[in-house]
C-alpha cells in the first residue's frame, strides 16, 4: 500500500519525532511504499496567501503553488498524520497544509454549492498524536483534533476507509513507561495496515 505519512513537529529531538520515526520504520518493515512528508523538514509554508484565497474555488488554478502535495496526496492510499496537538488543535503548521493542499477539486468537489468527497483512493486513515494535558482535559473541551480527524477528514476519504486515531494524552506527566507502551501501540498499528 503507498502510505502518506504527513509530519508536524519542528523538534527532530521530540517523543514525537520517536513517533513519527516508529510509524515510517513499522510501515516500511511491513512492506509499504512510504511517502514521507516531513512538513518542518521540507520547508513547508502554511500560509495561505491572498493569491490562493482568490483561486481558492476554482480547480484549474487553486492548487498550482502545492501541485507536489497535491500529487503527492492524491498518489497516497493511506494517510497517516504525526502531530503534536497544542492549545485544543493542529500545529499551525499542519493546519496549514490542509488550509492549502485540501483543496475545491483535491479533497472534495463543489456541487451544486455541496460538498462532495473527492479522496477516494485514500482507504485508510490513521493518527499518532500527543497531549500535553489528560484525555479528560481534552474531552472537556471537546477534543477538536480527534473530531477533525474522525469526522472531518475520515468524511473525505473513501466511504469504506477504516480509521484509526491514537493518542498519548497527559504529556506533561508522562513517564518514560508509557511513552514505551505508546511506541509498542504505534508499531502494533503499523502491522494492521
Amino acid at each position: 500500500m503507498r502510505v502518506l505519512v504527513v509530519y508536524a513537529h519542528p523538534n527532530p529531538e521530540s517523543f514525537g519525532a520517536a513517533l513519527h520515526a516508529a510509524a515510517v520504520d513499522g510501515l516500511r518493515r511491513h512492506g509499504h511504499e512510504v511517502d514521507d512528508c516531513d512538513l518542518y523538514a521540507e520547508g513547508f509554508e502554511p500560509v495561505l496567501s491572498r493569491q490562493e484565497r482568490l483561486d481558492y474555488l476554482d480547480p484549474a488554478k487553486n492548487g498550482t503553488s502545492v501541485a507536489g502535495y497535491v500529487e503527492r496526496l492524491r498518489a497516497a492510499e493511506a494517510l497517516v498524520l504525526c502531530f503534536p496537538v497544542w492549545n485544543f488543535g493542529y500545529p499551525a503548521m499542519l493546519k496549514g497544509y490542509f488550509d492549502r493542499v485540501f483543496l475545491p477539486g483535491v479533497s472534495f468537489k463543489l456541487v451544486e454549492g455541496q460538498a462532495q468527497p473527492s479522496l477516494w483512493n485514500i482507504r485508510r486513515l490513521a493518527a499518532v498524536a500527543t497531549y500535553g494535558g489528560s484525555r479528560w482535559r481534552a474531552m472537556l473541551m471537546g477534543d477538536p483534533p480527534r473530531k477533525l480527524v474522525c469526522r472531518s477528514l475520515r468524511a473525505v476519504c473513501h466511504p469504506t476507509a477504516r480509521l484509526s486515531y491514537q493518542a498519548h494524552y497527559d504529556m506533561n506527566r508522562s513517564t518514560p513507561d508509557s511513552r514505551e507502551r505508546f511506541l509498542r501501540r504505534i508499531q502494533g498499528m503499523t502491522a494492521q495496515f
